[in-house]
């Protein structure tokens, strides 16, 4: 069926990018910059690319948002998932899809009550993950040397403190200055408490012993760069202790939480850091009066117990008088023991001289040769007679070995005779006993001969009959056990005979043989 024509039309032809075109420009200029509130949906943070990419929703319907990467670096406040907002922006449309998006220049939360939940839902996250515990909260240094200043360098808040620390005692101040409101306050906040933590021992630039974060009381939206969370992790990661003073007593911010110490003035957090010079000097000076009279009070009961202990000493001519009695006394039996000891020394001597005069050499030479010749005399008596004794003991042992070999050589004879006699009955004994076994040995042994005789195939062949063997001496039994031409093997009564077979006449390989006569069995 031919195609129909279409009715004719004078609507310009577009192509589908004019179009598409027209279509975003016709919003563009409808719109312009818009407000718009709803839900933060689809949020996954920065692209690669540092834009921004999700979606606002409200109970009926939802819109594609982006924002470039230099609006998203402006903003105070950071989009999070569910967060309800007032996106300020510009309404176009994105060709590649056939969408329609906002593109957002700034949010801001949707009222007071939207931070307060944000604020809440980040209260509780950090919590849980125990940066509030107050088991890692630390004691602030009672006299610190160096006192590190977070806060803005123009305010009023640094003059405060400053005015509050030279009333009190005056410190060496370190001040990091930083914004303390807009966009890039928290990431100051976090660098300077780093920086102050980074700070070594003993460097060119003293490391302080206790921080101070500052800041002027204002509202949530002002105050809001103490709640990110990159300013709460760096307080809670702080070595150094760590005041937090923002805002005015009413004011409280997540930072007050990770803090070691919350001051509800930044005046008040300079009271906290030092103490007062003054009343330090006072209670010095106090000790050292109660000092100085406990002092007075200890000499004086020391003095009091020393008179005490005097009074109760005796004399010095009392103290020596008993041992100047000793030692007269001692001096006179001195004087006895040595005239008695030279006395007793001069016995002990004459006694000693009478003993050496009787063990002189001369005498002494004497007594040994008397005692020389003596024993001489006594020894020679004494070989005689130790040479007469035994002269007569081997006589006598001789005879009594003679009369002893004689009876053993006679004893010795009398046995050989009796095992003599004994060796030739038990001989004959043997023969006999032997002599019948060997006989019915031999008995059974002829019998055995005559058996196996009769049972050798050599009777057989003495019979007329030839014993015939292959080639590797295996007995043939039939005729159809040979092949033609087998070299056989032929042994007679009277010896063997080579031979070939033929070919004879006979029944075929195969065929039945011809039954035995009766009662004849076979030669093998």
């Amino acid at each position: 069926m031919p195609p129909q024509d279409s009715p004719p039309s004078n609507a310009a032809e577009l192509s589908v990018s004019e179009l598409s075109g027209a279509l975003k420009r016709t919003i563009e200029d409808r719109f312009g910059y818009v407000r718009v509130r709803g839900e933060i949906s689809g949020y996954r943070g920065p692209h690669s690319s540092g834009h921004v990419y999700f979606c606002l929703k409200d109970a009926t319907a939802r819109i594609d948002a982006v924002m470039w990467k230099g609006s998203f670096a402006r903003l105070r406040v950071r989009p999070e998932e569910g967060m309800e907002v007032i996106a300020t922006g510009k309404i176009t449309t994105f060709p590649g899809k056939s969408t329609y998006q906002i593109v957002v220049d700034s949010i801001e939360p949707a009222g007071v009550g939207a931070l307060l939940a944000l604020l809440n839902l980040r209260t509780e996250k950090l919590r849980a993950e125990g940066l509030f515990d107050p088991a890692r909260k630390q004691l602030l240094p009672f006299m610190p040397k160096v006192i590190g200043v977070i806060t803005s360098p123009t305010g009023a808040v640094i003059r405060d403190i400053l005015h509050r620390l030279a009333d009190r005692f005056p410190r060496h101040v370190l001040v990091w200055p930083v914004r303390v409101q807009g966009e890039t306050s928290a990431a100051e906040v976090a660098r300077a408490i780093d920086g102050f933590n980074a700070l070594p021992e003993g460097g060119r630039i003293p490391r302080p012993d206790v921080l101070i974060v500052a800041r002027g009381g204002g509202s949530l939206e002002d105050l809001w760069g103490f709640n990110e969370e990159i300013v709460v992790r760096a307080a809670a990661a702080s070595d150094i202790p760590l005041i937090s003073a923002v805002g005015h007593e009413t004011d409280t911010t997540l930072i007050d939480y990770a803090a070691d110490v919350r001051a509800p003035t930044p005046t008040a957090a300079a009271e906290m850091a030092v103490p007062v010079q003054a009343d330090l000097l006072a209670q010095t000076t106090g000790f050292a009066a109660r000092h100085r009279a406990a002092m007075r009070r200890l000499l004086d009961i020391r003095r009091n117990d020393l008179r005490g202990l005097v009074r109760a000493l005796p004399g010095g001519e009392d103290v020596v008088a008993i041992p100047r009695q000793r030692l007269d006394r001692a001096g006179e039996r001195l004087a006895e023991r040595m005239v008695s000891g030279l006395r007793a020394r001069s016995l002990q001597l004459g006694r000693a001289a009478q003993l050496l005069a009787r063990h002189s050499p001369q005498a002494e030479f004497a007594r040994r040769q008397g005692e020389t010749r003596e024993a001489g005399a006594n020894l020679r008596r004494a070989g005689r007679l130790l040479l007469q004794r035994p002269r007569q003991q081997v006589e006598d042992l001789q005879g009594r070995l003679t009369r002893a070999f004689a009876s053993r050589i006679t004893l010795e004879r009398q046995a050989a005779a009796n095992a003599r006699r004994q060796l030739e009955q038990a001989s004959l004994r043997l023969r006999a006993a032997s002599a019948k076994p060997q006989e019915r040995r031999i008995d059974r042994l002829a019998a055995l001969a005559k058996l196996l005789d009769s049972y050798s195939y050599h009777n057989v062949l003495a019979r007329g009959f030839a014993l015939v063997r292959d080639e590797q001496g295996r007995p043939l039994r039939t005729a159809a056990d040979v092949e033609s031409g087998a070299r056989l093997d032929i042994e007679f009564a009277d010896g063997r005979v080579g031979a070939v077979a033929g070919v004879a006449a006979g029944p075929k390989k195969g065929a039945a043989k011809k039954p035995a006569k009766a009662g004849q069995g076979t030669l093998f």
